[in-house]
């Protein structure tokens, strides 16, 4: 089986959750390889103390209960370790992009490190398989592989299941054509991790819940509800009460963030403008509290190190988490 040509590490990673709410589940099992550009492999797995219940039915499915993780430690107390041991690594998973990577990014926000996605690549192994050949974890590894899984549903045989399938994906696609919805056609399965990254990563995410999304020109535009598909500066310009309502709302941590940095840009742009009406206009006085000048709510987008907590409500199943469930859970 071909190695990995890597310019710096990729670490594969994968989740044992309390759930498939991204803003409301917590970790309790972690499983890190890291893959070196040397080709040596270094493996950790951590079992997290989540605070919270396991709910019997992701027991039934990960095999780790409460009495498991009784004297674990919690995720804030192994958060710095985690983040040092992934260093500046490209990251790379089955399903990550839309569930693993948006659950650790607000695992590592509500313990307060700042672990930095603005350099990194991303390489969901899922999306090859899926865009491929049409199957679940387990199906890949036999399919690539010829193998089973042994102790399927650990987060450590997960993650070497998705490693070795990668390289065998490698090994298979190299040189094999795809062609797009737009009817391009490529060889994307490459041994090089911006190529990949690009191949996995053909729905541009903004916060990587898919709230919100790049389109063609770039722009952020959101991705759900009332204002689907119209960009997020416009939706302030019209709605700007929308970005209070969706700070309250049971959004991601990162999703709220993204969303703070696109409201203070915007809020930079508008007063740029009046800036440079004003030098143009210069007999004309400063208007006080206009309408269309807007101000941050005051309750702007605080990491939970910054505000008080609060006991989270219920959290309704939606059509959208089962569906995350069943495309998580499905390996």
């Amino acid at each position: 089986m071909m190695k990995l040509n890597l310019n710096r590490p990729l670490a594969f990673f994968d989740l044992e959750t309390t759930g498939v709410n991204v803003g409301a589940d917590r970790i309790v099992e972690i499983a890190i390889l890291k893959a070196m550009p040397d080709g040596t492999e270094i493996i950790k797995t951590l079992r997290i103390n989540p605070e919270m219940p396991i709910p019997l039915q992701s027991s039934l499915i990960h095999g780790i209960y409460d009495q498991d993780i009784a004297d674990e430690p919690t995720f804030k107390a192994v958060a710095q370790e985690l983040s040092d041991f992934i260093g500046d690594a490209d990251l790379a998973g089955y399903n990550s992009n839309r569930f693993d990577i948006p659950v650790l990014l607000e695992e590592f926000l509500r313990a307060g490190v700042d672990f930095d996605m603005s350099n990194r690549k991303f390489v969901d192994v899922q999306n090859i398989f899926h865009q491929m050949e049409q199957r679940t974890l387990r199906a890949a590894y036999k399919f690539y592989c010829d193998k089973d899984i042994i102790n399927a549903h650990s987060a450590e045989a997960d993650i070497i299941a998705t490693y070795q399938v990668l390289l065998a994906q490698l090994d298979r696609y190299q040189d094999t054509e795809f062609e797009d919805k737009q009817g391009k056609v490529s060889k994307p399965v490459q041994n090089d991790v911006d190529t990949l990254h690009t191949f996995t990563n053909m729905n541009k995410t903004v916060d990587f819940a898919g709230r919100m999304v790049f389109n063609e020109n770039d722009e952020e535009i959101f991705n759900f509800g009332k204002h689907k598909g119209k960009t997020v500066e416009q939706v302030f310009s019209i709605e700007p009460s929308y970005y209070a309502w969706m700070l309250q709302g049971d959004f991601p941590l990162f999703t709220k963030k993204k969303l703070t940095e696109i409201w203070e840009r915007w809020n930079k742009k508008k007063e740029q403008i009046r800036l440079e009406k004003q030098h143009q206009n210069p007999a004309q006085p400063r208007p006080q509290n206009t309408q269309g000048q807007s101000r941050p709510p005051q309750n702007s987008f605080k990491s939970p190190q910054q505000q008080p907590k609060k006991e989270k409500p219920p959290v309704d199943v939606t059509n959208d988490m089962l569906e995350q469930l069943k495309i998580k859970f499905g390996k």
